[in-house]
């Protein structure tokens, strides 16, 4: 199986319809991580490495993506 990513819920049922049973259609809702809004997200001196964090309001859309993943062998992201 096959899980595909696209960001809108309505994309995500469209596309669905199209591809079928052999694929797994989730929405993330749009942007799931993100930056925190703090000093020291970004360190210049590390090459500028970031510090991601996931969105709170979006921790049970990556949950969701991962559960999928634990029965299905390939990701794509369509967003």
């Amino acid at each position: 199986m096959v899980v595909v990513v696209v960001e809108s819920p309505a994309k995500a049922k469209t596309i669905n319809k199209y591809l079928g049973p052999d694929y797994t259609v989730l929405a993330s809702y749009g942007h799931v991580r993100d930056l925190p809004a703090k000093d020291g997200s970004v360190d210049p001196e590390s090459g500028f490495d970031m510090k991601w964090e996931v969105a709170s309001d979006s921790k049970k859309h990556v949950r969701a993506i991962a559960e999928a993943l634990k029965s299905d062998d390939t990701l794509i992201l369509a967003t």
